[in-house]
């Protein structure tokens, strides 16, 4: 089993999802709440009091625009929390998230979480839908080989069950 690296959003993108996000909506910043809210700009949880906000992100239609694919119809955008101003990025990578997690953010036992596989030309390739057992990392890995397993798998999105949202991107090693 390999241990995979979770892609935080892109630096450039966060800058624009700063601005206006992947819906045309201009960035409205707020005072984090105390439970917490799933960060994907550093993948980790919010504190309270930090400056966050919601914004509509279109992963797969900003992979595609670099890689000249053509997700069709798979294209789609949903709501994800980021810091409203520049962070550190996951680890203390450097601002706006520069480098990736060395652990899967966001895994706990009994989580439901979807493997969502895309191929090089943005269609979805398959999928998987995982609870989460005591050992999070083990199931990550074996999710993640069982998808890159497929030659035609580019990158996989990681998602929760629950609300669908995406929590981060794995790419092909």
């Amino acid at each position: 089993m390999t241990t995979y690296r979770a892609r935080p959003i892109d630096p450039a993108a966060l800058k624009e999802l700063r601005d206006t996000d992947d819906a045309g909506r201009p960035l409205r910043p707020y005072a984090s709440g105390a439970d917490g809210e799933v960060l994907r700009c550093c993948l980790r949880l919010s504190t309270q009091g930090e400056r966050i906000a919601l914004v509509s992100y279109a992963p797969l239609r900003r992979w595609a625009a670099r890689t000249g694919a053509d997700p069709g119809a798979y294209d789609e955008q949903g709501p994800v929390f980021i810091h409203a101003d520049e962070c550190a990025g996951p680890d203390g990578a450097g601002p706006d998230g520069a480098g990736t997690a060395t652990v899967y953010p966001f895994a706990r036992p009994g989580a439901l979480r979807a493997f969502r596989r895309y191929d090089a030309r943005g269609r979805i390739a398959g999928g998987r839908m995982a609870e989460l057992p005591f050992d999070t990392c083990a199931a990550y890995d074996a999710a993640l080989d069982e998808a890159f397993a497929d030659p035609e798998v580019a990158l996989v999105h990681v998602r929760a069950v629950e609300y669908g949202c995406l929590h981060f991107e794995v790419r092909r090693p």
